[in-house]
This record gives C-alpha cells, structure tokens and sequence, in this order.
C-alpha cells in the first residue's frame, strides 16, 4: 500500500498553500546586487541620534494578588518571554466554594498537590460540605513538579473558559519559556474523582457497588474513587488546554493531562486539549464519562486509555502524535487481568481522526483486550508506521452475554484505515485472536475501508474527497448522547472549525492562526 499521509508532511504541505500569517513564514531572503557597483555620493550631514525600537508589548505584573475565599499567598513575581505575572498560590487545599478571577499579568500556582474539598466517600449524604473551584475564562495555572489537581469525591471543578479566552493548566517552564515541542512531565495533571461505579476494587468489595473504590496510581496519599452513583456530577471543564503534564509520582506511575476516575453522566467534559502528555492524553478509570470536541496533541504513551470498567461516550475526537514517541491512539481494557469483573469496560467513540506517527509498543493504532466492549464509527486511521487494529483474548471476540454484561466482540461501522506493518490488522504473538480474526470482525461491520482507502486528508485532519465520499453511520442510534452526523472523521470539511481558537499550536498539529503556540502563553 502506498502511504500518502503521514501527518507531518500533510502539514507541511497545508502550510504551503495557506496564508504566511497562519504558518508563521515571515523569513524572505534577501537576493544579492549581482555585482560590484560604486557610487561617488555627496558626504551626508550628521544623522540624528536614531530612537530607540519600540519594545513589543508584553504583559505587566498584577500589583498584588486577589481577595477571594481562601488565603492566596503572593509568591512574588517570574518573568518569561510574554512578560511578567504576578504569582498567586493556591493553599493545599481549597476548603470553602472558591472563585479564581481572570486578571491580566497574575497567573494561579499550584506548588504541589491541590485538593478540591475532602474526600466526602462513595454516597451523597445530606448536608456534606462539598466544595466547588470555580475558574473564570482566560485564566491560567501553573504547576511545577509534582504538583497536580485532585478534584475529590463530592466536590466539583467549574473550569468553564470561552473559544477566545481558553482556561489554561501549564508548567513553570511554559511560564519562563524553557519549553520546545518535545517538553513534557513537567507537573502532574487534573484529576477527577467521582463516585460513579468502578471494578478491580481494593479491599476485596464488590465490583460496581458503593463499596467498591480505587487510589490513584502513585499518590502518596489517598485520593480514592467509586461508587454506585452513575450520575454523579464532578463539575465542568469547557474550553480548558492541559500542557506539558505527566510527572511521575511514582515508579511507572504517572498521571496523564486528564485522569476521569469514577466520573458519572453529570459531568460536562467538552472542548479539552491535552498536549504533550508524558503518559496517557487521557485515562478514564471506571465511570460513566461522557465527552465531545477533544483534542490530544503528542501524547507519549496512549493518547486515549480506557480500563477498569468504564462506560465512555466520546464524540469528535482529533489524535495526533509526535514523530518521536507515542504508543497507541486507543489503549482498552476492563479490569486488569480480572475479565469477568462486571461493569465491563465499553467504549462508544463518533467521528474521531487518528493520526499515529510513531511505532507503538502494543504493535497497533488501536489495541482492545481484557473482555473490553466497543464501538466505533466514523472513523479515520492513517498509520504509516504499522497497523491499524489489534484484538487480543478470547473473551474481547466472544459472543454476547448479558448475564456478563458482554456486549459481544467489538464493533466498527464507517471507520477508515489506512496503515502499513505488513497489514491493516496485527496479532500478538501467542494470543487466541489472530490477525485473521480481527479483520473479520472488522468487515463484519458496514462500509468500513481498510483495503482501498487512501487519506486525502488536508491540513492533516480536514476531510477531503475520500473522507468525504464515504456513508457514514448515524451514532444517535448508539446513544442520544451523540449527535446524528453524516459524515466520517472529526472534521467534516474547510468551514468546520470546533477546534480552532480555544487550542494550542504545535509542530505536531497546527489548528489555524487564531490558535496560539503552545509553547507560549497567549497575550491579550
């Protein structure tokens, strides 16, 4: 097959055809005067003492911090290449409802772990002192370290920001401008706990009960989730970027940008970036996540993780990785070597454009194993490194069974994939499941494309004419969550733009001019 689409050169490419303020080409040379030539002229008078350039504008430090519910503590100032901001650091815990203005020239710095309220346990009870941070649009947070938001069970994140005025989560060394497009695991992350049902519990309880909860994977103290609330409502995040995270808390335990552990179906998770993860671009543990307009730039381990019985609806889903590291687009699993544990982890993802750059450990874009339940539609996969689609165990192929809350093998309908490896389809060595038996199952689907299709993508993930001449599949039959679209990919054509604005810029993806680069904050 001949592979016409690797990412960073479709990049190249768009930004050949666009206008030189979007790419960033100010650089013209200058020709040479293709000769000697000499000019007798007239010696000058004296010029006048030229004045000095005009320095380009840059942000002035706030003069103090804020007066808001908790104590912050004004940790001076630091400067970078934007200018210089006030520093305002959170406490420890943020104990009372809390709102963080926006304030030009002051940024919120998290010097280590930041509890949301306390741990409130798996069931509402009434009169609980929960807790809500609230973050106005624009604002933005930095970490450093091991520093890292833990939003506990019973209080919520309101991080609500607008298309031109993104809430931002970076590193101190985005701040002081350190940073190039191969930064990462320079803080922790954001981190959701809720009450919703979860499996693979500690403690010996009944998976999915309210008995039934996790630890977060390397916190030095407990930040517990689950529960038998499949509701249940962690709050908000709207128009948020997440830069630069994945510090390792402990020996191969490192949070990702986002960490949605035991959410339920009341929290709003929609346009989020995560960029430059040093693990996961997101891992959802358990729960009933639900989301739309996702962006996951660089991610250098999976850039979705999905496991521990977790039942996720995602819809508009743009994954690009780095050319130098990366493992799979989708990484599923249910209950870590415990496969008949119920809930059982099923994922249901729409119109998503995957865009693998580096040769994955799982040995493919998308690996599904451990009994996980899934379906895909409208879907994009350009690979040119390997393949495609990986099913592992018996038990992910095996028919349905309600008394096991199976849904049977995983299912595809108008997803497209274009890979190499030798084949769309791989195997891991030993495993029940072979190549041959994933591709059937993949063609068991309607109009999907792993033999012909070639991408025709622009600007890397904007349909084109291949994109745009295939049926696709209607995902409000799946789930009212998702809308009906009539089309495959994340993107339909030049005029849908959800993703441009309120994301970064990177080497990776370029989202358009009025996206700022991801290795500067925006000045406004």
């Amino acid at each position: 097959m001949i592979i016409k689409s690797h990412f960073s050169k479709i990049l190249l490419a768009g930004c050949a055809t666009a206008a030189l303020s979007a790419c960033g080409a100010d650089d013209v040379a200058s020709p040479g005067s293709g000769g000697s030539i000499t000019i007798n002229n007239p010696t000058p008078a004296p010029s006048p003492t030229p004045s000095p350039t005009p320095t380009p504008s840059t942000v002035t430090a706030a003069a103090d911090c804020p007066t808001v519910e908790v104590a912050l503590t004004n940790s001076g100032t630091i400067t970078g290449p934007t200018g210089t901001y006030r520093v305002c650091t959170l406490p420890a815990k943020i104990d009372t409802d809390t709102t963080l203005p926006q304030i030009d020239g002051l940024l919120y710095e998290l010097a280590g772990r930041v509890d949301v309220g306390d741990d409130l346990g798996a069931t509402a009870t009434a009169g609980e002192a929960s807790v809500t941070l609230t973050i106005r649009p624009g604002a933005i947070l930095y970490g450093k370290a091991v520093s890292w938001l833990a939003v506990n069970r019973g209080n919520k994140l309101m991080a609500v920001g607008e298309a031109a005025k993104p809430i931002i989560f970076t590193s101190q060394q985005n701040v002081t401008g350190s940073n190039d497009d191969e930064s990462s695991a320079q803080w922790g992350g954001v981190v959701l706990l809720g009450r919703a049902p979860i499996t693979n519990c500690i403690g010996g309880a009944t998976p999915g009960t309210a008995a039934c909860q996790r630890d977060t994977e390397g916190a030095s103290t407990q930040a517990l989730y689950g529960g038998a609330t499949t509701d249940d409502n962690s709050g908000s995040m709207k128009y948020v970027q997440i830069r630069y995270s994945g510090f390792e808390l402990a020996t191969d335990k490192e949070l990702q940008g986002l960490t949605p552990s035991g959410i339920g179906t009341g929290t709003e998770l929609d346009f989020i970036q995560i960029h430059n993860s040093s693990d996961d671009g997101i891992e959802f543990f358990g729960g009933q996540p639900r989301m739309k307009h996702v962006v996951i730039t660089g991610a250098e381990d999976d850039s979705l993780d999905i496991d521990v019985g977790a039942k996720a609806l995602i819809q508009y889903v743009i994954a690009a990785q780095r050319t130098t590291k990366g493992d799979s687009m989708i990484e599923g699993d249910s209950d870590d070597g415990l496969e008949e544990n119920t809930p059982r982890t099923n994922l249901r993802l729409a119109n998503f454009t995957f865009l693998a750059n580096a040769s994955s450990g799982n040995g493919a874009s998308i690996m599904m194993r451990g009994g996980m339940d899934a379906h895909l539609v409208n879907g994009v996969v350009v690979d040119p490194d390997q393949a495609c689609l990986q099913l592992r165990n018996a038990i992910t192929t095996r028919a349905a069974d309600a008394t096991k809350d199976d849904a049977g093998a995983p299912m595809f309908d108008s997803v497209l994939m274009e890979c190499t490896g030798g084949s769309a389809f791989s195997e891991k060595s030993g495993d029940a499941v072979t190549a041959a038996d994933t591709q059937t199952i993949f063609e068991a689907g309607s109009n999907n494309d792993a033999a012909t299709y070639t991408s025709s993508l622009t600007a890397g993930f904007i349909n084109g004419a291949n994109e745009t001449g295939a049926t696709a599949f209607d995902p409000s039959t799946i789930d009212a969550f998702f809308d009906a679209t009539t089309y495959v990919g994340a993107v339909q054509d030049a005029s849908d733009t959800w993703y441009s604005g309120w994301t970064c810029n990177s080497t990776t993806a370029s989202f358009g001019a009025s996206s700022t680069d991801c290795t500067a904050l925006p000045v406004s």
